[in-house]
């Protein structure tokens, strides 16, 4: 038996390490998001720029309600972490159709130049796709 699985054992431990993980995880999705956004998150959100905030809340919440899903139904931390990728993929590709969907402006653009309305879509759209997403995983 591995030392992980001796950990898992334990609620609270298992608790602990699941938490570890998607804390980490989330980490690892916002650092591809900066990657992918013309507009760097962190400044812009220390700049007070609340349509930032919202895009970037949305994200966090949305990776996180994968995670939540992906951990509920599945028993193995492997398992998890697998379909909580899988998921964040798909949350990527939504971003990138929801900037295809709208060629009349760019979305990035709108939301570096704090267009709350726009904010707010990114927002929504992020919350709701991750739970589409989330009843997907096996």
């Amino acid at each position: 038996m591995s030392l992980v699985d001796k950990l898992l054992e334990n609620e609270y431990a298992s608790s602990l390490l699941y938490i570890s993980v998607a804390i980490l995880a989330v980490i690892v999705c916002l650092a591809c998001f900066e990657l992918v956004t013309k507009y760097k998150c962190w400044s812009e959100i220390k700049r007070g720029n609340m349509a930032v905030a919202m895009a970037t809340g949305g994200k966090i919440f949305g990776v996180c309600n994968i995670f939540r899903f992906s951990i509920e139904a599945n028993d193995t931390i492997f398992k998890s972490l697998l379909w909580a990728g899988f998921g964040f993929a798909i949350l990527l590709f939504a971003y990138f159709l929801f900037e295809f969907l709208t060629p009349f402006f760019k979305i990035d653009a709108e939301i570096a130049a704090d267009n709350r309305a726009v904010g707010l879509i990114a927002m929504i759209i992020s919350i709701s796709i991750s739970y589409v997403i989330g009843a997907t995983i096996l």
